[in-house]
């Protein structure tokens, strides 16, 4: 009786929240063809968004290095990948804008895909050398316009909860803008929703903010010790904060 009950109360919790996200996919839309500041509007939608569909699914969201975000010039923020909830959880509690660089696939998605082509987010398609250099150069300009964006170097979600080998687009986007990279470790996603599961179990989630690095250090012929002392940022808080 207890498990019915329980997958009873999941379905459902899916269900409201899949209403939300396409409730607030359709705000973000509007916000960003009617508001004066268009994409900015839309990527506050998005932002409540996340804080609604976390705060409905019993998560809570535990920040620790906020200070580490510098304010008043663009970064680049990256971040482990384990859940789609990571997503959730970035938008509700990185206290800046941000533009998203995503795979293609995700804008492939219904009312959430156009939702995040008004917000101004950037769609990589990794099957294509060209298209992909040409997303990053469009990412380049969004930077050189005073807006972060934010990118998961794995390029996907891990499906066993370790960190994954990293993608080298980012970092190639990093040192053509020249913007410090913060490093970003995300904690307990996997729990509220592993990879190929649509079950929500409510929980905590921790989000540790690394101080900035700052890319002019190097150059592009050291992108692969950028690379590397970055996912040593990230693999670090991962594996060895002691959150207790």
């Amino acid at each position: 009786m207890t498990l019915k009950r329980n997958r009873s109360h999941a379905v459902i919790l899916l269900t409201v929240d899949i209403i939300a996200t396409a409730f607030f996919a359709i705000m973000a839309i509007i916000m960003a063809r009617f508001a004066p500041d268009g994409e900015n509007a839309a990527h506050r939608v998005a932002r409540l968004w996340g804080k609604t569909i976390l705060r409905m699914s019993g998560v809570f969201v535990e920040v620790i290095g906020v200070e580490n975000i510098p304010h008043g010039s663009p970064i680049i923020f990256m971040s482990n990948h384990q859940s789609n909830f990571d997503i959730l959880t970035l938008l509700a509690h990185i206290p800046v804008q941000f533009r998203w660089i995503s795979k293609k696939e995700v804008f492939r998605t219904p009312l959430m895909g156009p939702a995040m082509r008004k917000a101004g987010y950037i769609s990589i398609d990794r099957e294509n050398r060209e298209k992909a250099i040409e997303s990053l150069e469009e990412a380049a300009q969004i930077i050189k316009n005073g807006k972060s964006v934010m990118t998961f170097p794995e390029g996907t979600r891990s499906h066993d909860g370790t960190i994954k080998s990293f993608k080298k687009g980012p970092f190639y986007l990093a040192l053509k803008s020249g913007v410090p990279i913060v490093p970003i470790s995300i904690i307990g996603s996997r729990k509220i929703m592993p990879k190929k599961s649509l079950h929500i179990e409510p929980g905590k989630i921790t989000v540790i903010i690394d101080a900035p690095i700052d890319t002019r250090d190097y150059s592009v012929k050291h992108r692969d010790e950028l690379m590397k002392r970055v996912r040593s940022v990230i693999e670090d808080n991962f594996y060895n904060a002691d959150l207790y």
